[in-house]
């Protein structure tokens, strides 16, 4: 099981990109918390797809991390995220992994902050 199905109880959506361009936006109601047409989607709220997505940048870390293949599904850590600060929280088999995992998450557009305070090596 990987990363985005763990999480977020989803398999990897058709032409998924972790750092995709943004959709253009259909006028959404007033009444909405997505954005209107004449708003842009801020990097932390794009979807996989480059729609709205209120845990877009979360996503799109575990997206990440699916693939890359030194970053095995590791069951005891989760990813969330706190506006543009992707947090790491549970356990990591060891700092080499939590490392990469922190340089991974980085790199993704949208994340201006790691947090793995939660995060032990076990």
């Amino acid at each position: 099981m990987g990363w985005l199905e763990r999480l977020f109880g989803m398999e990897k959506p058709q032409n998924a990109e972790v750092n995709p361009t943004p959709q253009a936006i259909a006028q959404a109601p007033s009444t909405s918390v997505a954005p209107t047409a004449t708003q842009s989607i801020p990097p932390e709220r794009l979807g996989l797809n480059g729609e709205y997505d209120q845990s877009g940048l979360a996503k799109r870390v575990a997206l990440a991390f699916d693939e890359d293949p030194q970053l095995d599904d590791v069951n005891t850590l989760w990813v969330a995220q706190t506006g543009s600060t992707v947090v790491l929280k549970g356990k990591v088999p060891s700092q080499e992994i939590l490392n990469k995992m922190i340089s991974v998450a980085r790199s993704v557009n949208g994340t201006t902050d790691v947090d793995s305070n939660q995060a032990t090596i076990d």
